[in-house]
């Protein structure tokens, strides 16, 4: 995060040719890149989405174009429309001023065009801490969006001591994982799942396919109104249970996500629970540890423990809102850290795993791990999530895994992902010194994954498992 003198606005209203780079052979072009083809959404990503409101820190954005399959166009000069709502200006990435207008909202946007298919830019914060978006805009495209979290200018930026880079000791699994915590509400609805015409039950189905580890996430009361599922209190505790059990059944390992919210958390939101609402951030820590502990109790009495615990779900902008927000770094540690007693308190030996969104964003991973490591947080691994629409490239994402496996001496795993499967398992199994854990795909049963169509029926994509299977774990076996 480097000051940079800003460069005043003009009123005129223009398109502007953005440079990009001249095509050039990358590792991950024969699957990731076309040379042409038919633009199917906008990919935009924001290299860290957290700075700080002191009018010169600033962030890289890539913008292109990606087709049905996710490959980014190389050729493409579509018109974009970067519209930004909030204290922030964008500049041309060799530091020229950018023309801008507004909208009919009074929202400011910036004209260009994509050149090589791309287009490099910077946002830069302004004064008043808060939040930005930024959503780049090309005719019918799906459009690419980021939350950009503005920190006062007074934030306190820390680095980890050597002392505080410390090597995990906790042996962690590689995986080959699958999250499918919508299988209760889809088997509820009457779905039913087949391989080869024959009907199966789909953990058997998944295990014989490569997989050994299923991650479930979990809400505080989902039940609630304004919960996940109101009145059904789906990824509650008692459908954990039985999905826990169905796992274990299965032969393979649980991997357990916290959410410490009764709806989703992510980067975007990250609410307290309503029966914590009140509480303050004493009073919360206590409520962490004593909810995790409560929670790992329950899975250990009837023999199902998970083998890897995340504390909370893409926490780069924090948990547990306002208190556990990024803008309050002592007391998101200390809400975190209560997280991790909590885990240690049922078994010790439970590898933790701190999870961020943002796989390919290496500024984003840097300034949360160093400000967190800084002020006490242990844990055991660094999980990511990469969807390449948001999160980079795949270029990106072995850089990024890469320098945070040496840099801060933890494995690392790609906790959410669903593109490019083949390719994010060799890269994360390619890391120097088996520090490359393994990955966990987003939601196949359901998602856009190509694993399953609508009627359950396994396609022959899902044979992938097989031989990353065969490759990566019967070694280790």
């Amino acid at each position: 995060m480097k000051p940079q003198i800003l460069f005043s606005l003009v009123g005129l209203i223009l398109i502007v040719q953005c440079k990009g780079p001249a095509a050039e052979t990358r590792e991950f072009d024969a699957i990731s890149r076309v040379d042409s083809g038919v633009p199917s959404a906008v990919m935009l990503t924001a290299y860290s989405t957290t700075l700080l409101a002191n009018g010169t820190d600033q962030t890289r954005l890539r913008i292109a174009v990606t087709d049905s399959l996710g490959r980014e166009i190389t050729s493409a000069g579509d018109s974009i429309r970067l519209v930004v709502t909030g204290d922030a200006i964008v500049k041309v990435a060799e530091g020229e001023s950018l023309s801008s207008g507004k909208d009919t909202t009074e929202h400011i946007y910036y004209d260009f065009r994509l050149e090589h298919g791309v287009a490099n830019l910077l946002l830069v914060a302004g004064t008043q801490p808060g939040r930005v978006k930024v959503e780049a805009r090309s005719g019918k495209l799906w459009p690419g969006s980021h939350e950009i979290h503005t920190l006062p200018a007074g934030f306190e930026l820390m680095k980890p001591t050597p002392e505080q880079i410390t090597p995990a000791t906790r042996p962690v699994d590689r995986m080959i994982g699958a999250d499918i915590s919508f299988l209760p509400q889809l088997e509820d609805r009457g779905l039913h799942f087949f391989d080869n015409g024959e009907e199966k039950d789909v953990m058997e189905l998944l295990r014989d396919h490569g997989f050994n580890y299923i991650r479930l996430r979990i809400f505080v009361n989902p039940e609630n109104v304004g919960g996940y599922t109101p009145g059904t209190g789906y990824c509650g505790l008692p459908h954990t249970l039985e999905m826990a059990k169905r796992i274990n059944q299965a032969g393979m390992k649980l991997f357990l996500d916290f959410h410490y919210s009764d709806y989703w958390a992510d980067p975007q939101q990250q609410n307290k629970p309503l029966a914590w609402a009140k509480l303050d951030v004493e009073t919360l820590k206590d409520s962490v540890k004593a909810y995790t502990t409560r929670i790992l109790l329950a899975l250990k009495d009837q023999g199902t423990l998970p083998a890897m615990v995340q504390i909370g779900n893409e926490i780069n902008h924090g948990i547990l809102w306002p208190e556990g927000h990024i803008s309050h770094p002592d007391q998101l540690a200390g809400l975190l850290m209560a997280g991790v007693e909590g885990v240690r308190a049922v078994d010790p030996n439970i590898p933790v795993m701190m999870h961020l969104a943002l796989g390919g964003q290496h500024d984003e991973a840097v300034f949360w791990l160093d400000n967190m490591i800084a002020r006490g947080l242990q844990f055991d691994v660094i999980g990511l999530s990469y969807y390449p629409r948001w999160h980079g490239t795949l270029e990106d994402l072995q850089m990024n895994l890469r320098d945070l496996a040496g840099r801060y001496q933890k494995p690392v795993n790609v906790a959410e992902y669903s593109n490019f499967k083949k390719e994010v398992h060799e890269i994360v199994f390619a890391l120097p010194g088996d520090m490359g854990k393994g990955a966990c795909i987003w939601e196949p049963l359901s998602w856009h994954s190509d694993l399953f169509t609508k009627e359950g029926k396994a396609t022959e994509v899902i044979l992938v498992y097989d031989d990353l299977n065969k490759r990566y774990l019967n070694e280790t076996e």
